[in-house]
Formats: C-alpha cells, structure tokens, sequence
C-alpha cells in the first residue's frame, strides 16, 4: 500500500512537472500504462509459474501413484491369471471325468445283461451238463461202436465231439440270440421265436423218444428178469432133493438154453431197436444244440456282468474318487480367485479416482503456452514501456534545449559532451540496458528498476 502510494505520489509530481514543462502528456502516459501493464504481467507470469511447478509436482505425484497402483494390479493380475488358469485346468479334468463317466455309465447301460446272474449261472450249469452228457455219449460212441480200446485216445476223441457245442455257439450267438437282442426287428424276433419253437419241438421228440426207449429198456429188464427167475427155478428142480446131486434131464437143459437164447434175444432186440439208434442221435444232437445255447446264453450274461462289475464299477469309482478331490482342491483355489478378483476391482476403481496423466499433461502444456504468451506479452510491455520512457526523456531534453540559451547550451555542451564524458555515459547506458531486464539479481521489482534508471538518466541530462 505505502509503495501504491509512493508510485502515485511520483506519477503526480512527474506530471505536475511535465505539465509545468509544457511536454505531452501522451507519452508518459502510455509509459505507465506499458509499465502498469509490465508488473501485471510479471504478477500474472510469477502465479503462472508457481502453477506449473504445482501441476508438475502433481503430475510427477500421479505419475507415482500410476507407477505404484499399476505394479500392485499387475500383481494381482498374474495372480489372477495363475489361479484362473489352475482353474480352467482343474475345470476341464472335471469336465473330461464327467465325459468318461457318462461315456462309462452308457457302456454299462447297453452291457445290461437281459437275464438276471443266477439265470446266467442256471444256464451255465446247464450248459456245462448238457456237454458232460455229450462227452459221456460221445465217449461210449468212440469207446465200443468205433471200438477204440485205448481210454486216452478214446477220451480226447469224445471231448472233440462234446467240443462241438462250443463251435455252435458262436452261429448261435451271430443267427439267433445277438439279432434278438440288439435288432428290433420283427425278423430278428421271428428267427428267435422259430428256433426255439423248433428246438422245443426236437426237445419234445427227443424227450418222447427217450422216454419211449426207457420204457424199452425196462420192459427189457423186466422180462431178463422174469428169465433169470424161470432159468433159476428150472435150475433148483434139476437137483435131486434127496441127494443134491444134478439130475441129467435133456428136457430141462434145453429149456434153459431156450430161456438164455431168449434172454439174449432181448438184449438184441433192444440194442438193434431203431428207438435205441433215435435215442443217442437225438440225444447227441440235442445236447450239443443245448449246451450251444446254454452256453450262448449263459455267456454273455456273466460277460456283462464281469464287464459291469469288474471292469465299469471300479473305474467309475476311480473316477469319483478323483473328482472328488480335485474339488476339494479348487475350494481354496476359488477363494484365491475371489480375493484377487476383489483386489483388481478395488485397484481399478482406485486408478480410475486418481488423477488422469493425460489430463494433467494437458494441463502442463496449457500453462507452459499461457506462460509463453505471457513472456511474449513482457516482452512487448516491457519493450513499450522502454520506448516511452526514452521518448518521454527526449521532449523533456527538447523543452530543457528550447528553455537554454545559446551561452547556456554551450556551456552544457563543453561540460558534456567531452570524449571521456560521451565514453562514460556510453558505458552507463549500456549498464543501464543490460541491468533493466536483469532486475530479479538487484532485489527490486522490474517497474522499480525501470523507473530508476530512467531517474538517473533524467538526472544526468540535467546535469
């Protein structure tokens, strides 16, 4: 305020002086206003400054805070990717489990066998029956009709004939018992119900056949028996009951002969019967067709459930047991997913409320054009304000010359414009020019220094 007043006071009294001078007031004018004009910009050109170091300490600041938020979400972000990646890993082992289960769960749907396991034990027994009972057949066949004495030879001969319902299965399996099962066609199923009808009709014949033949047999055994009975009473009566000595009577020598042929005629009769030859050729065939399907249709129902229980079953629960554990493994895998995607949102929003650098790059650059344009506008004030001081310095000169008289002007020439005297004010012009933009190393305000050195130009003209 003192120094508001002090400029005021000497503008004042400067303009008291030109007036009483007769100068225009014009130029000194416009030199307070390029000088007033000068310090408002140097004021405006300073705040300007102090701005741009502020932004670039905030700048250099959000750069850190960037640099140190950015690290701590790269951070997070690895960890996230590490942990998605485990996941995605561990999700596609479950997905791959679930694929060999279900892939698993269906082969053990289609092996379903159509019969229950003991059905598949019943026919197996069975099976193995009606092939013990063609081996023993097949074994007298080879023993006494073939008639081949040696038991060895005999043995594997009738276990190759008894073979024949294992060769029979599988064109049992292939024609009849696969095609019902696995083709619904009414084809498949009419092939089916056809040879079974037909196998339980050649059953049934055989059967008849069989039973017909036992009856042989026994009615054979019977009348052998009724023969041995006779041939044995004929035999106690040849013996004399006093003695006990045979009693030579050709009569009943010939009825046990007779009796004997008869016995034996029976036993002819019945092997050579044609119920006989029927018995073992339909039995033969018909165990080895028996056991055939037995066979095929034990078979398979213990294949399928070997193959469910023992091949199925233990790799699904191989299965569950992993995927079990590879979800107890990705329980805390999920909880460090969750908290590093918790870390990422918070990061994000804390880098999202920081100050934007481009913003603040933009901010910097404006200041440093205002700052510029600024410096221009000094240089323009301070260049008018220069240019109306010196003008103002030459009409004063003018009206101090026009003031002078001739002896006065001469007087002020000799005493002035001497060589050492133009050499020194040379050299103090000089100062002064170069001194007026350095006014910052001389502790005083620009407006300050210029108003000095125009004062002490003032004061050597008038010297």
């Amino acid at each position: 305020m003192n120094e508001q007043n002090l400029n005021e006071n000497g503008d004042y009294q400067h303009g008291y002086t030109r007036g009483m001078e007769g100068i225009d007031r014009e130029v000194y004018e416009n030199y307070l206003s390029s000088n007033v004009n000068h310090d408002w910009i140097q004021d405006r050109l300073n705040e300007k400054k102090q701005e741009l170091g502020e932004t670039r300490s905030r700048n250099q600041q959000a750069l850190t805070e960037h640099k140190t938020a950015y690290g701590r979400l790269q951070n997070e972000v690895m960890g996230l990717n590490n942990a998605a990646t485990q996941m995605k890993d561990m999700e596609r082992s479950i997905n791959e489990i679930d694929a060999q289960t279900e892939e698993l769960k269906e082969k053990r749907a289609d092996k379903a066998p159509s019969y229950s396991l003991i059905a598949g034990l019943i026919f197996l027994a069975a099976g193995i029956s009606f092939i013990a009972g063609d081996l023993i057949i097949s074994h007298e066949i080879v023993a006494y009709a073939l008639n081949i004495r040696n038991s060895n030879e005999a043995w594997a001969f009738a276990i190759g004939l008894a073979m024949l319902s294992v060769l029979l299965k599988p064109a049992y399996d292939r024609l009849v018992e696969e095609p019902y099962h696995k083709d619904e066609s009414p084809k498949a199923k009419s092939r089916y119900a056809g040879f079974k009808l037909v196998l339980s009709i050649f059953a049934i014949v055989t059967l008849i056949v069989l039973g017909w033949f036992r009856y042989e047999a026994y009615r054979t055994d019977k009348l052998k028996e009724a023969i041995n009975k006779s041939v044995k009473n004929l035999q106690l009566n040849a013996v004399d009951p006093l003695t006990g000595a045979p009693v030579d009577s050709p009569a009943l020598t010939k009825k046990i002969e007779q009796a004997l042929q008869n016995s034996d005629q029976l036993n002819l009769d019945l092997v050579n019967s044609p119920w006989a030859l029927l018995s073992f050729v339909l039995s033969g065939v018909l165990f080895a067709i028996a056991g055939a399907v037995s066979l095929g249709m034990a078979l398979p129902v213990l294949q399928g459930f070997w193959y469910r229980w023992l091949q199925v079953d233990p790799k699904l629960w191989r299965l569950r047991r992993r995927r079990k554990r590879i979800l107890k493994q990705m329980e805390p895998l999920q909880q460090t997913v969750t908290q590093h995607m918790t870390q990422k949102t918070v990061l994000e929003n804390e880098i999202e409320l920081l100050p934007k650098l481009e913003e603040l790059k933009a901010e910097e650059a404006k200041i440093r054009a205002e700052i510029e344009a600024l410096e221009n506008e000094r240089k323009q004030a301070l260049t008018d304000s220069r240019i109306q001081s010196f003008g103002d310095g030459y009409a004063h000169g003018q009206v101090t010359r026009d003031v002078m008289n001739e002896e006065e002007y001469d007087a002020w020439r000799n005493s002035h414009l001497t060589v050492s005297n133009l050499a020194l004010r040379a050299k103090s012009n000089a100062s002064a020019d170069r001194a007026v933009p350095r006014t910052r190393s001389t502790g005083m305000r620009p407006h300050q220094a210029i108003r000095k050195a125009i004062t002490d130009r003032f004061d050597e003209n008038n010297l």
